[in-house]
Order: C-alpha cells, then sequence, then structure tokens
C-alpha cells in the first residue's frame, strides 16, 4: 500500500495516510538513516552528526499531530530530534537541517496536492531532498519491516522531551538570517515597494511579511491565515487558483503579488495589473539579474520541461547550461556537483547561488522584491523587457488522461522511432531523451511528450514563439494520445 518514492510519500489521509502507516514509514527512514551506507549519498565535505534529525510540518489537517508521531518513532530510535514548534516552510526546515548539522530530516506535507492528501519529504544533511538512492534504501526497509513482522519503536512525548531527546525549535529566526546574507535588503529599503502577498493559507504564511519588516515595504497577505482544508483549492501557485490574489492588486492593496504554495518551495507571481507571471518568467528575469546586478556567473540548471528563454540568456552570458529530467533533485545534484549560478523547474521550484540545493519560494519572492526596487519599473515592464530580448514565449500544459495504461519505454521508443519532419510549418530540428521525448523546433519553439511512469497518463509541454504554434504543438500532441488509446 505504501510507496515510497523519490518525492517520498504522498497518500490521502484516513485512506492511507494514516497515523499507522506513518509510523511505519518512519521506522523504515530511522532504519535507513542509521545503515552505514546512508552517508555515503552524501555531499563531500560534510561531517553531520548522525544521531540528529530535524522533523517540520505545513498547514494541512492533521499535519502538527504526524509531526509529533513522526518524532516519537525518531527518539524512540535514538535520534535526538529537533521538532518545529509550528508550521513552517519547507525550505526553512531544509536550512534547519544543515543548521544544525543534522542527518536528515522529515517535512510532514504533500505540498502543492489537494487538501485531501498528506505526505512525508525526506531531506539530506546537505538541505535538500534525499537521494533516490536513500529513497530507494528506505522503501526496502520499509518492505522488509512487513515481510517480517516488525513494528515501529514509539516513545512517549513526554518521555523524549524530558530525556532530550525530542526538543522544540523555531526554524524562522535562522532561516531569516541566511536570506539576509543573499538578498540586498539595503536595496529594498532605497525603493520600498507595496506588495500582495498570497500565502494560499500554506506555511509560508507571515514569512515574507516578518523578513520584509524594517524596509519600508507595505505588505498585505491575503489567505494567510490557518485555514486546513486550504479554502477547497489546491494551494498551488498557478493562475487559475490566485484569483484571491488578483483581486487584492486589483483593489489597490499592492502594485504586485507573490505566491507560495501550500508548503512555500514553489513561486508564482502577478504584475499590477492582474496577469500572471509564470516560473519559466521568473528564473529568466532572475538569471539575467543575479548576473547583471548581483555580478554572478556559473552553470545554468533547468528541467527539461522549462523555458528555452533560459537557454538564449546563458548563451547572452556565456554561461554552460544543462537540461536535467523533471524533479528537484535533478537540479540538486548539479548544485552539489559543480559551480551552479541558478537552477530551477517550471512548476516554480528554485534557487540560486549561495543557497541550499531546494526549491525556496520565499527567497525567490525576495529576489523579485529586490529586482523590482532595483530597476524602479514596474514587474510588467521588467517581463515586457525580457520578451522583447528573448523571447516571445508562449507556454502551455495539458494532462492528457489515456483509455489504458502504456510502458512508459514503449512509448518513448515509439515517439523517438517516429519523429515528424515538422509540425505548425517549423522543422524539427533535435530530439531530445532526457525524460519523454522532446521534439526542438527550427525556430527554438519545442514539445514535450512525457508518459506518466505511475498512471495512464500522458504529459504533454509546449513553448512556442506564437500562440498559433503553441496549439499547433499541443494539437500533435493530443493526436499522439488518440493514436495510442
Amino acid at each position: 500500500m505504501i510507496h515510497f518514492g523519490t518525492d517520498g510519500w504522498r497518500a490521502v489521509i484516513s485512506d492511507t495516510f494514516t497515523f499507522n502507516n506513518l509510523r511505519q514509514v518512519t521506522q523504515a527512514i530511522a532504519d535507513a538513516v542509521r545503515s552505514d551506507s546512508w552517508i555515503n549519498g552524501e555531499a563531500s565535505g560534510l561531517n553531520p552528526d548522525p544521531h540528529t534529525m530535524v522533523v517540520g510540518f505545513d498547514t494541512r489537517f492533521l499535519s502538527d499531530r504526524y509531526a509529533v508521531e513522526t518524532a516519537r518513532v525518531l527518539a524512540a530510535n535514538g535520534f535526538k530530534v529537533h521538532l518545529a514548534q509550528a508550521d513552517a516552510p519547507t525550505p526553512a526546515i531544509s536550512y534547519a537541517v544543515r543548521n544544525l548539522n543534522a542527518i536528515g530530516g522529515i517535512m510532514i506535507t504533500a505540498s502543492h496536492n489537494a487538501p485531501r492528501y498528506n505526505g512525508v519529504k525526506l531531506k539530506a544533511a546537505f538541505g535538500g531532498s534525499a537521494s533516490p538512492e536513500q529513497c530507494r534504501k528506505v522503501e526496502i526497509y520499509l518492505n522488509d519491516n512487513e515481510t517480517q513482522g516488525r513494528g515501529p519503536n514509539v516513545m512517549e512525548y513526554e518521555q523524549a522531551r524530558d530525556t532530550n531527546l525530542l526538543t522544540r525549535f523555531n526554524p524562522i529566526p535562522a532561516y531569516s538570517e541566511h536570506l539576509r546574507k543573499l538578498i540586498k535588503f539595503d536595496v529594498i529599503a532605497e525603493n520600498p515597494q507595496r506588495i500582495v502577498v498570497d500565502s494560499m493559507y500554506g506555511s509560508g504564511r507571515g514569512v515574507l511579511r516578518s523578513v520584509l519588516q524594517g524596509t519600508g515595504c507595505e505588505v498585505y497577505e491575503v489567505r494567510g491565515e490557518m485555514n486546513p482544508g486550504f479554502g477547497g483549492v489546491h494551494p498551488e501557485p498557478i493562475s487559475r487558483y490566485l484569483g484571491a490574489l488578483a483581486g487584492a492588486i486589483s483593489m489597490g492593496y499592492g502594485s504586485f503579488g507573490l505566491a507560495t504554495d501550500g508548503d512555500a518551495d514553489r513561486i508564482g507571481a502577478m504584475d499590477e495589473r492582474g496577469n500572471f507571471v509564470d516560473p519559466h518568467k521568473i528564473m529568466a528575469l532572475s538569471l539575467r539579474y543575479l548576473v547583471e546586478k548581483h555580478g554572478l556567473s556559473g552553470a545554468v540548471v533547468r528541467t527539461v520541461s522549462t523555458t528555452r528563454m533560459i537557454d538564449r540568456l546563458a548563451k547572452k552570458y556565456g554561461l554552460p547550461l544543462y537540461e536535467t529530467p523533471v524533479g528537484f533533485n535533478h537540479i540538486a545534484d548539479r548544485m552539489l556537483k559543480e559551480d551552479v549560478l541558478i537552477g530551477g523547474e517550471e512548476s516554480g521550484g528554485i534557487s540560486f547561488k549561495g543557497h541550499i540545493p531546494e526549491g525556496d519560494g520565499v527567497i525567490m519572492g525576495l529576489l523579485l522584491v529586490e529586482m523590482v526596487a532595483s530597476y524602479g519599473v514596474p514587474l510588467s515592464e521588467l517581463v515586457e523587457n525580457l520578451l522583447k530580448e528573448v523571447g516571445p514565449a508562449f507556454y502551455e500544459r495539458k494532462d492528457i488522461r489515456l483509455g489504458h495504461p502504456v510502458s512508459k519505454d514503449k512509448m518513448t521508443a515509439y515517439l523517438r522511432d517516429c519523429v515528424p519532419a515538422e509540425i505548425g510549418g517549423e522543422k524539427v530540428q533535435e530530439v531530445s531523451v532526457v525524460d519523454g521525448v522532446k521534439y526542438i523546433m527550427s525556430d527554438d519553439s519545442w514539445l514535450l511528450i512525457r508518459p506518466s511512469g505511475t498512471e495512464p497518463v500522458l504529459r504533454v509541454y509546449a513553448e512556442g514563439r506564437t500562440d498559433d504554434m503553441v496549439k499547433a504543438l499541443l494539437g500533435f500532441g493530443q493526436k499522439v494520445a488518440l493514436d495510442v488509446m
């Protein structure tokens, strides 16, 4: 019933995500972390305390109680557990893992998923997601414990606290201090902004507002109160879920808006006209700003489903560019191995040099504030200038449900072997098979088709120089779906 994948474990509350199953998963994590081979997956140069773990949680239904239960199991297995006092962003917990020199961390969250879900994210000592190898080790222990009939070790909360195996802590002060080393708050203070922040009822609530205190910025927050059901919407910062943010901007509460997801590791934005600024544009704007205003350099890393505006900027600045499969863990691998300036994915997980290798909606929101303050022009004008320089770029994604399961390997082979000569009047110039199959056109438009590995779904992504080109690319993707149904 429980599958612990590279993104941890996610399930429906009270269906599969139960206290009993959570204890079993936590026991498997404890077993894996205590194993001799666990540290082999960590970044070189780190010497974490093998007996220290960090536990955090988001605002979802029962997340606080799930976190306590997780801490009880870890304490019973001999770990000294630092348990967050209140809900906190995933990147704040990830930073705490590194800051407290812990061997790892557990974040109770289902991120941007629907309110009925909860989940477990496993963090490694370097402050990012555990490696696929480490996650596989957890699943091995999980299956072995079930086969052998071994239940979890559990310690009473009061006993764990009285014996100093469990300590409550606030991760925000140290996290905020770290952010102040990377964001130029003096630049923000010289040109304070009026900002609307939409926390989407997630665990980023109040964080941007508190960090910006003292800069002169006026921050108006919407959906910042505790609401474990997220108001019945997915806490995902994409256009169709940001009506509250658009409304606040139209009412004059701010000159632009920032939105973070359920655990604040993703970012979305809105300009002063209420136009959604997607993560593609946010990452491209950030790359340009970090080079031109911060004077930074380094490799640029993006997932296969992220805009090629990034490629054009990297070429302009003479920076190496790497394309990875979908998933921030692949970006983190690059950030750990070499000098990376910025890395990000189309879903809004972005990080840059000096920060932990983890998507972080809070720091990217702060960088946008700094950017607008520094350039002294509205966000809409920054986007327009970007598109004039490296655009235009129209983007859309569709998930097409198939009538029956399809082998991911067979579908990928089919798409690779049956490359069309052209789509939408543009010649197919290059084919990438980094993750799914990506057709790159002669005008730098592209179509990516990724068969899901877990359900009968084709994920179709398209970026074109015109809206008509995007429609043509998506139309081809839909035709492929019909051919395999």
